[in-house]
């Protein structure tokens, strides 16, 4: 294994991860609102977490491809791989989180997402803790 592929696949489940906090955070992040836990308003997590989604949002806005995929294709291609060729880790990251769809839904989509995070965000605002 080159060191090219081993960091094109260390890249994959990292992008992988920061997937899962986006939208498995939003989830867990309302559940917790839902049954009123301390921790879903701490404010270090909710700021983490808009701003993990405002950057995808970001990117897609002004037409910035994810580095993460971009330099993950690159290495590939050093390694002289296809892009999204890889091991079984490499695989199965990638069949999570890359879906087949026109570049407009993937905006739309990350739009939206972004907007329920941040509404999320203003009508259940994290509180920091008082000194008493």
């Amino acid at each position: 294994m080159t060191g090219a592929k081993l960091l094109a696949d260390a890249i994959v489940v990292f992008h992988a991860a920061y997937v899962a906090f986006v939208v498995l955070g939003m989830a867990t992040i309302l559940v917790g609102l839902l049954f009123k836990k301390s921790w879903a308003r701490n404010p270090w997590l909710r700021i983490l977490h808009l701003a993990a989604i405002g950057l995808v949002v970001l990117e897609t806005a002004v037409g910035i491809p994810c580095p993460l995929t971009v330099w993950e294709s690159q290495l590939r291609q050093s390694a002289g791989q296809d892009a999204y060729a890889g091991d079984f880790i490499g695989y199965w990251a990638h069949r999570l989180i890359f879906v087949q769809a026109p570049p407009w839904a993937f905006t739309a989509a990350y739009v939206v997402f972004g907007t329920i995070v941040l509404l999320t965000f203003v009508l259940a605002p994290p509180r920091w803790r008082s000194k008493h």
